[in-house]
């Protein structure tokens, strides 16, 4: 274990796998977003293009949670990006007060354009990893999820 904190072997290990996830998943990020300021996006906006590309019109609130952006942030953003015409807003018939969120045309030839690079730079990055490695891996990090999103928040 590489950390110099000073307690048990079991808190040595979690913080010691804490930091490598940490610095790993840093690592990933940046280089697999690093792409996105060529076509003049951040990584919110481009999750909120693709979340929509995917899954079709949505309200904010499902954005907000399908990208785990918090509501406030999620306003700035959808705000830039309709600015440029890269998506729209309407309230929602059945209830005035929730705003869907859909694309543009303009927004959708973007995302088209830009994912498919996106996915080849993400398949790049874990090369690294043999195919039973990124299975595990997966299924690990979704075990590691899924535990956490139930827990109750302190």
């Amino acid at each position: 274990m590489s950390n110099r904190f000073n307690g048990t072997t079991e808190e040595k290990q979690a913080l010691d796998a804490y930091i490598k996830l940490w610095r790993a998943s840093y690592a990933v990020e940046s280089r697999a977003n690093r792409h996105l300021g060529d076509h003049g996006l951040t990584i919110s906006q481009f999750a909120v293009l693709e979340a929509l590309y995917h899954l079709g019109p949505l309200s904010q609130r499902q954005i907000s949670q399908k990208i785990l952006r918090s509501s406030g942030n999620l306003t700035l953003v959808i705000d830039n990006l309709e600015r440029d015409g890269l998506v729209g807003r309407q309230r929602a018939p059945h209830d005035r007060r929730v705003t869907i969120v859909s694309l543009t045309e303009q927004g959708a030839a973007l995302i088209a354009q830009i994912l498919p690079q996106h996915v080849r730079g993400i398949q790049d990055l874990f090369a690294v990893l043999e195919p039973e490695e990124l299975a595990q891996f997966a299924a690990l990090s979704r075990k590691l999820g899924l535990a956490l999103r139930d827990e109750p928040r302190s």
